[in-house]
């Protein structure tokens, strides 16, 4: 539930949970090149020893480097390491070869000009050993400003000082501490949330972390060092979610549903229908970025109120293979009429009939807002299908959509959601390493991005075009070289085609690309529900995820 509501506050996927069972001290870790990929472990000691607000502040640290890229950082140590290390066993060999060869019958060894194999050896196990012992002075140096970094956003996430603190706590007065006894703890050290080795020899400077003391004297600066008994936490039997205030209203997560699938229905080749009035709940369009990796509670209290209006029978869904792809083709055919139901049905498999009539009469019942959360929550269990599962998803999802010769817009974000999120768990897609550091190979992408937003955000052609060049001039582009396209040249092919080729923009580009799009749809200064929820969905496009 935790992490659920961690990945739906912060945009990212939510990822897969694996639990180290065999580990009965207090820690965890975050692994994983990107967000889309990312795996959250904990120990069977984090579970059963902290109550669910310092588990809460456990996850977001980790969730801080799944945003502030510090996984990416940690594999690249990795495997610096093991390659100095390399160099140091490749000269081990050389020197044993070496030291056998000239002992060898024969006489070989007094012969002049000797074998220079035992040389070559011990030069490089002296640089590859040196280079091991500052690799790993670096590697600690860098962890340990990551952890304070980890901590503070974890605090500015939950805004709860006293869940980490705890935990931090906890680990001072256990007996086995943050200690991980596997044998590969030395190597991925740096990346757990509290010291997973035994003291190193040389103190602080080989340590991958801070002071417990340090740590803890960051929030409370009374800290005396000393750590209170560690005692079980009592179970509680309904988690203690934080909650939205009262008379809050509810901010919609639908990603691209809301107001904007209700627009209309698109042909897959169609213009991006035209607003809606009456939404409801804004915000400063200056700000739609300003939580960008950031997320704050505000967003974690949405996300466990979105979670919370999700029927138990539904969520229940989600937790394995089967009945998800039940649910993402029931989310699917909630909305056609009972003639097409029936056709769409007749051409699955008995046992996914089935289980999709149990869950349709919660679905059809499901606001929309609520359709991609949902979505979102599945994706782990969908990870556990076989190849040719995938493919039986993949080809029934994309006939589902079909079936109407259309394509709203929701529908396309399950298309992208599926591509982006599942699809490379199954074919690895290798991206294209070229990145672009000027947009001037990509103009006519940003125009059409542009274009389809300006017609999204706005209700008639003159307020279309103003937000178009809004945005255009947030990037410097010349309104009278690039005019506003018309609807119908702006649709969802071309859209996602330009999405494609704009995600090779460096990061920097693609922040500024975003700030245009934040403009383009909020012309008059500020942003809708729906039309932010459809930055969003660009933004996780782009590999920059939003929190809601």
């Amino acid at each position: 539930n935790v992490v659920e509501e961690m990945a739906i506050a912060s945009g990212v996927p939510v990822p897969d949970v694996y639990v180290l069972g065999q580990e009965r001290s207090i820690n965890a870790f975050a692994a994983g090149l990107k967000p889309g990929d990312a795996v959250i472990g904990v120990t069977r000691g984090c579970i059963q020893m902290l109550t669910r607000d310092e588990l809460q502040g456990v996850i977001a640290h980790e969730f801080s480097h799944i945003l502030n890229g510090d996984m990416r950082l940690n594999l690249r140590l990795i495997g610096w390491l093991n390659g100095i290390l390399c160099l140091a066993m490749l000269g081990y060999y050389l020197l044993r070869i070496g030291f056998y060869s000239g002992s060898g019958g024969g006489g070989g060894g007094g012969k002049k000009g000797g074998n220079p194999l035992p040389l070559i050896g011990l030069a490089l196990v002296v640089i590859g050993f040196t280079g091991v012992f500052f690799g790993r002075l670096i590697k600690s140096a860098v962890s340990r400003q990551r952890e304070f970094l980890a901590d503070a956003s974890a605090v500015q996430f939950t805004r709860n000082p006293d869940g980490i603190v705890g935990a931090l706590k906890k680990i001072g007065g256990l007996m086995e501490g943050s200690r991980v006894m596997s044998p590969a703890a030395e190597e991925a050290s740096h990346m757990f949330f509290g010291n997973g080795l035994k003291p190193p020899l040389f103190g602080s400077m080989l340590a991958t972390h801070p002071p417990l003391v340090e740590r803890i004297r960051v929030w409370e600066p009374n800290f005396t060092g000393s750590y209170p008994p560690v005692k079980k936490p009592v179970a509680e039997a309904i988690p203690t979610r934080p909650r939205r205030a009262a008379g809050k209203p509810p901010i919609s997560l639908g990603g691209l549903v809301g107001g904007i699938a209700a627009a209309g229905a698109l042909g897959t080749g169609g213009a991006v229908a035209g607003r809606r009035s009456g939404a409801t709940g804004r915000v400063e369009a200056s700000t739609a970025l300003q939580h960008a990796g950031t997320p704050t509670l505000d967003h974690l209290e949405h996300a466990s109120g979105l979670l919370e209006d999700i029927p138990e029978s539904l969520r229940e869904a989600t937790q394995q293979p089967f009945a998800a792809t039940a649910l993402v083709y029931g989310v699917l055919l909630a909305s056609a009429n009972e003639a097409d139901q029936e056709a769409q049905l007749a051409t699955l498999p008995p046992p996914v009939v089935h289980e999709i009539k149990r869950l349709l009469p919660a679905l059809r019942e499901l606001p929309a807002r609520l359709r991609l959360p949902l979505f979102e929550l599945g994706l782990p269990a969908l990870r556990q299908l076989s190849p040719r599962q995938f493919e039986d998803l993949e080809t029934t999802v994309r006939r589902l959509i079909e079936a109407d010769s259309e394509i709203d817009l929701f529908e396309y974000a399950v298309l992208k959601l599926l591509a982006r999120h599942l699809t490379p768990t199954f074919r690895p897609v290798r991206r294209r390493t070229a990145m672009l550091y000027a947009l001037n190979p990509v103009t006519a992408e940003c125009v059409v991005l542009l274009s389809g937003l300006a017609h999204v955000g706005q209700a008639d052609e003159a307020g279309a075009r103003a937000a178009y060049e809004v945005g255009l001039r947030k990037l410097e582009l010349s309104v009278m070289e690039h005019p506003l396209l018309e609807a119908g040249s702006a649709n969802l092919s071309q859209i996602d085609a330009a999405l494609d080729r704009l995600v090779q923009l460096a990061l920097p580009l693609r922040r500024r690309l975003l700030d245009a799009c934040a403009l383009a749809v909020a012309q008059d200064g500020k942003l809708a529900e729906r039309e932010a929820e459809l930055l969003r969905a660009i933004a996780d496009t782009l590999e920059c995820p939003l929190p809601p």
